[in-house]
């Protein structure tokens, strides 16, 4: 735990007493590392309370230029960071505070590591900051290689609707640290969290997290070009059980996750937590004859069970397949460890509707349904989504991150009507059609120019595509190679499925949901 090399004792003391927001921050010089939405969180957070702060950026765009300029943070002019600059060695700072996006392995990183300066990330920070406007809000933080966003957006909801103030955070698109800045405050925050920021958390004296609840959902082959091997991505993932206080939640059918919580290291009394589709246990959530059930938060576990809800209802707000329900029950787990009843939790669920960009009905235009499932970023993302259908022409790839697809495609190529490549990684893709459906119709798009790469791709499926087929959005990859991001990538879909269905009279489209409000 912590940075050994630390050369100054002083200092290293000074840094784990900071652990409020009262706690002396004043110039102390923290260089930032990045400057999208969380580094720009962590400067802002910083100068607020009296810190000299140092931004280092690749990239800011002109509205954070402004902002930082404006809140008195220093910015070194944006470019290819390959090396340390002078003005970072001058600066000397005494702490860095490192954004999702910057690789263990990135030479700053490797800079200030070996110069023995503490490296925090943005959780840490929002952790030791919790403080800010009274009592701290309990935290109930989530991961997993798929359904994190889902899973943050169900248990926001169940809570919320038992009267506590609750905020969703973290990597579901608001940074902790705003959350906790907030001056209403909360009583409970569901954090989302990526395998990049946990990387980053309990490493140091005075920021170990103690959060309620936790859960891991599943774990999949990801992000393996960021950690460097599936050992070092699940190690990431496992820190989220950490200290948990109350309830680590896991998947029965995921035995990854069960072995992260046996090994983990929690406080006294917290309890392991399981749920699959299959019949609960005790102290489990599962499912009996189409009805969720829990066998966990109720005295008489052994011979009894609280109804949640039913698999026709999730079915009815869009939440029946597998994966999702899988997602509902880790959700109601986390809901149940704080006290949600099991009632709230059903009428909960009866409103809930599923984000935007995971499995998202666009439109049905001449009997082919248009689904947006731009969220599935990896294999296993995909692997559930194409699971959902029986006939699929599918529009895939993007950054594959280093993971292998050819499983993907063998397991999926007999529901495959057509495939339609789009994003750089292709060769891979490529090959694994060409191996296990040879004889699948295989379109690749060329076009440069983003504006154009949806429309000819929705072109291209409309145009083999039969009545009963699904046109699916399911990229197994991330977007960045084309796209802002998968949101981005997300809407040019339905936008170009929405140009090419008007005027038509079998359109039928869907109005995008929302996520749950605090």
């Amino acid at each position: 735990m912590g940075n050994p090399h630390i050369v100054n004792p002083e200092l290293a003391d000074r840094l784990a007493h900071l652990t409020s927001w009262h706690s002396d921050w004043s110039g102390l010089r923290v260089a930032v590392y990045g400057a999208g939405v969380t580094g720009f969180a962590v400067a802002d957070t910083l100068v607020e309370l009296g810190a000299d702060v140092f931004v280092i950026a690749s990239q800011v765009s002109d509205e954070h230029r402004q902002l930082l300029d404006i809140i008195g943070a220093r910015l070194l002019e944006p470019g290819q960071i390959s090396t340390v600059p002078e003005e970072l060695e001058r600066f000397d700072p005494e702490l860095a505070i490192v954004s999702p996006g910057f690789r263990p392995d990135h030479p700053l990183v490797l800079w200030t590591e070996r110069r023995g300066t503490a490296i925090w990330g943005d959780i840490e920070l929002a952790w030791r900051l919790r403080d800010k406007v009274g009592r701290p809000a309990e935290w109930i933080c989530i991961t997993g290689t798929n359904g994190k966003t889902t899973t943050t957006q169900l248990t926001a909801s169940m809570i919320l609707g038992s009267g506590l103030r609750v905020a969703p955070a973290g990597n579901i698109g608001v940074p902790v640290l705003d959350a906790v800045r907030d001056p209403q405050g909360w009583d409970v925050l569901v954090i989302e969290l990526s395998s990049f920021q946990l990387h980053w958390v309990n490493r140091n004296p005075g920021g170990m997290l103690y959060p309620h609840s936790s859960v891991c959902l599943n774990i999949a082959d990801d992000h393996y070009d960021w950690h460097g091997s599936a050992s070092a991505y699940r190690a990431a993932k496992a820190k989220v059980y950490e200290n948990t206080r109350v309830a680590c939640v896991y998947n029965k059918a995921d035995l990854v996750t069960r072995g992260m919580v046996e090994n983990a290291d929690v406080v006294d009394g917290a309890r392991a937590i399981g749920f699959d589709l299959g019949a609960p246990g005790p102290s489990d959530f599962g499912i009996v004859d189409g009805i969720l059930c829990d066998r966990a938060f109720l005295e008489d576990r052994q011979h009894s069970a609280l109804e949640l809800t039913t698999l026709e209802e999730l079915q009815a707000v869009g939440l029946g397949a597998p994966h999702s329900v899988a997602n509902v029950l880790a959700a109601a787990a986390l809901a149940r460890s704080i006290g949600v009843e099991p009632a709230v939790i059903h009428e909960a669920l009866r409103s809930f509707r599923i984000d935007q960009h995971r499995t998202e009905h666009v439109a049905t235009i001449a009997e082919v349904l248009f689904v947006n499932d731009s969220k599935a970023t990896n294999p296993h993302a995909a692997n559930a989504s194409l699971t959902s259908f029986d006939s699929v022409v599918w529009i895939v790839g993007g950054l594959l991150k280093g993971v292998d697809v050819d499983d993907l495609v063998a397991r999926h190529a007999p529901r495959l009507s057509a495939a339609i490549i789009i994003g750089v990684d292709r060769d891979a893709l490529r090959s694994a059609f060409e191996r296990h459906a040879p004889t699948l119709p295989l379109f690749e798009v060329d076009e440069a120019d983003t504006s154009q790469v949806m429309p000819a791709a929705v072109r291209l499926a409309a145009g083999v595509a039969r009545p009963g087929d699904v046109v699916l959005l399911a990229p197994a990859g991330a977007a960045m190679d084309q796209f802002i991001n998968y949101a981005d990538r997300g809407r040019r879909f339905a936008d170009a499925v929405r140009e090419l269905s008007e005027g038509g009279d079998d359109e039928h489209p869907t109005s995008p949901p929302l996520p749950p409000q605090p």
